[in-house]
């Protein structure tokens, strides 16, 4: 069986935050499972025009674990799919302790004394949906050799390298890694230059674009995309040419829409106000 939480000392109940939304009165999310794992129920906390959506929790520290991120997660997504533009809030973010009641922290410390922000935050995302691309190298083998053909500076420290050279393994030792530095160079370059050919396809119809860290070779990008709901078809027929034109070169793996985790992260410090 998973597990969920790491219990603290102080086991007081509390409230688990996922996103702040606009909704003034109380309700219920059925249908997804809170954070914890105890059956608890995601529902609002409302504060005039906003409300936060909460589940019933201990107090304690939840663990960064596939199985914690995912409820946080699938919380928002099923608030999404009732139309709510959602506001995410940072994971992990358990009400206060010592607190007159988790529910008056939540009103007053967060959508009283923010509600300027959090209302000029709605403003901006209200409408849009996050779009995720990632593209990878079909054969990493053959950019390898492609890097190798363009450049003759890498040809002539390879060649160098072959068993006819008859080297003692121990004078090619830095010549070997220079070989390595330039192919990574190389590489970089190559999917700096690949990666702004396709941006480039999205970039007049996304509001705004994310470029996280590419996390192997064979990866060329690694975005996410704030697309107005209007133009996500657009989005669509921009990804599926590329996949057309670049297909044999490249796998294009595109996700969406969620929501908007790239572009929103509420940080609830309950010092303030």
């Amino acid at each position: 069986m998973a597990r969920f939480v790491r219990q603290t000392e102080d086991n007081q109940e509390a409230k688990y935050l996922y996103c702040v939304i606009k909704c003034s009165r109380e309700r219920s999310f059925n249908g997804v499972q809170a954070i914890g794992g105890r059956g608890a129920q995601a529902h609002t906390v409302v504060f005039k025009d906003l409300a936060v959506v909460v589940s019933d929790s201990p107090d304690m520290k939840y663990d960064v674990t596939r199985a914690n991120m995912m409820a946080h997660e699938k919380v928002i997504e099923r608030v999404m799919d009732e139309g709510f533009t959602v506001l995410p809030v940072r994971f992990g973010t358990v009400t206060r302790k010592g607190a007159a009641t988790p529910v008056q922290d939540i009103q007053h410390r967060l959508l009283e004394c923010r509600c300027d922000e959090l209302e000029n935050l709605h403003n901006q995302l209200k409408d849009k949906v996050e779009l995720g691309l990632k593209a990878l190298w079909r054969d990493e083998k053959a950019i390898f050799d492609e890097i190798v053909a363009e450049s003759p500076a890498i040809r002539r420290l390879r060649d160098s390298l072959m068993p006819h050279m008859a080297r003692p393994p121990e004078t090619t030792h830095f010549d070997r890694l220079r070989v390595g530095e330039l192919v990574r160079a190389a590489l970089d370059r190559k999917r700096q230059t690949e990666a702004k050919k396709i941006l480039s396809r999205i970039r007049p119809i996304a509001e705004r674009i994310r470029e996280n860290k590419v996390i192997m070779d064979r990866m060329v990008l690694n975005a996410a995309f704030l697309v107005d709901k209007g133009r996500e078809g657009a989005c669509d027929e921009a990804v599926r040419k590329l996949d057309e034109e670049l297909g044999e070169r490249m796998v294009f793996k595109y996700t969406g829409p969620t929501p908007p985790f790239n572009f929103c992260e509420i940080v609830v410090t309950w010092d303030e106000g």
